[in-house]
């Protein structure tokens, strides 16, 4: 009778250890659950604002493209014009150079007042160098240091502008790249985090959930230091 006794004490005590254990298992799936739930809501709320700034860089990227593109085209205007100047002047200088030949001041006059004024400014420095009797003088004003033209300088100005449009085009698409790359580790977040909900077993759905939290920590991270549109 006592070893009855002691048996069914045994049995019951083990009941309460069984009890006790799955308690303990529960509370423990609890907590899992409960970080589970916290690594999802705070992947949905990185993920949109992953998906807003990379919405933002690839907008000002386009629109970096775009001004460089209209830049380009505007400074193709200006070396067509500066193109069309130098052509003028070239024919005003020859025209100028045969009246001077035939000895027809008057034409030759003429051609003086016709010359454009920054044209001008170099054809009265070429004419001080002599350049009947100066071997050495440049061969027409358009090959003197002074000669300028404010279209063919607009036009390196452009060009520049729409270089540097076209460099921020790349630089806001790549920082654009960057918030699509983390969106994608935030995918592989979801993934483990679901991965883990599969299991029945405590240990590996620990393991699972751990490695989900540090690419978390990962992308966290990179946005807070990725520049924000």
């Amino acid at each position: 009778m006592p070893e009855q006794m002691s048996n069914v004490e045994f049995a019951h005590k083990i009941h309460e250890q069984s009890h006790h254990h799955g308690a303990r298992a529960d509370r423990n799936s609890r907590w899992v659950e409960l970080a589970e739930a916290i690594v999802l809501a705070v992947v949905a709320v990185v993920t949109a604002w992953s998906g807003y700034q990379a919405t933002k860089w690839d907008a000002l990227s386009n629109r970096n493209y775009s001004l460089a593109s209209r830049t380009t085209v505007l400074a193709q205007e200006k070396a067509t014009l500066a193109g069309q100047d130098r052509l003028y002047d070239i024919v005003t200088f020859n025209g100028w150079v045969a009246a001077e030949n035939a000895g027809n001041k008057k034409l030759a006059t003429l051609y003086e007042h016709r010359f454009r004024p920054e044209y001008a400014v170099a054809f009265l420095t070429w004419q001080k160098l002599d350049p009947l009797k100066n071997r050495s003088a440049p061969p027409g004003p358009v090959f003197m240091a002074e000669y300028t033209n404010a279209s063919a300088q607009e036009s390196r100005k452009l060009v520049e502008e729409a270089n540097s449009y076209f460099e921020q085009g790349v630089n806001t698409r790549e920082t654009g790249d960057h918030y699509v790359k983390v969106s994608v580790f935030l995918a592989t977040v979801l993934l483990l985090t679901a991965l883990g909900q599969r299991f029945e077993m405590f240990g590996p759905r620990i393991v699972v959930l751990a490695i989900a939290f540090t690419v978390l920590i990962i992308s966290i991270f990179w946005i807070v230091t990725f520049p924000r549109a």
